[in-house]
């Protein structure tokens, strides 16, 4: 699958319900081998299994927008191990995984998929027009 917004994401950009100004986004790294992405149907956090998540969330900071596109501070990952990382997921986070909703997608990035080995993994966002992504 290429990078790309969950549907729901969409629906509540257009309904003004994600805010990526205001809103607490977060993102999380995901091992591909234990989740299958399902843009049309997966809505929440909840649909990914906590076995899928590889990292304990990232709030972002610093984010902004420029000509419709989303961006924001590169992030960190401490001590990262475990299995293959195939994915970066980001989503709103509501405090309640049941109705946090993602937002994106990203598994084809520099440095996708990554084994871990204990160190930091840092994400860079999109320097280009595009940015994290865009509506």
């Amino acid at each position: 699958m290429a990078n790309t917004l969950f549907d729901n994401a969409r629906q509540m950009f257009l309904e003004a319900q994600i805010n990526w100004m205001t809103d607490t986004v977060k993102c999380i790294l995901v091992n591909t081998g234990a989740y299958t992405v399902q843009t049309a149907t997966h809505k929440f956090l909840s649909d990914i299994s906590s076995s899928a998540r590889a990292t304990a969330p990232v709030t972002l900071t610093a984010k902004s927008t420029v000509g419709g596109a989303a961006n924001a501070a590169d992030c960190t990952f401490t001590s990262v191990s475990g299995p293959s990382i195939g994915a970066i997921v980001i989503y709103k986070d509501t405090g309640s995984e049941s109705t946090s909703p993602l937002i994106a997608w990203i598994d084809t990035a520099t440095g996708l998929p990554i084994t871990p080995n204990g160190g930091d993994i840092i994400v860079t966002w999109d320097k280009g027009t595009n940015k994290i992504f865009k509506v």
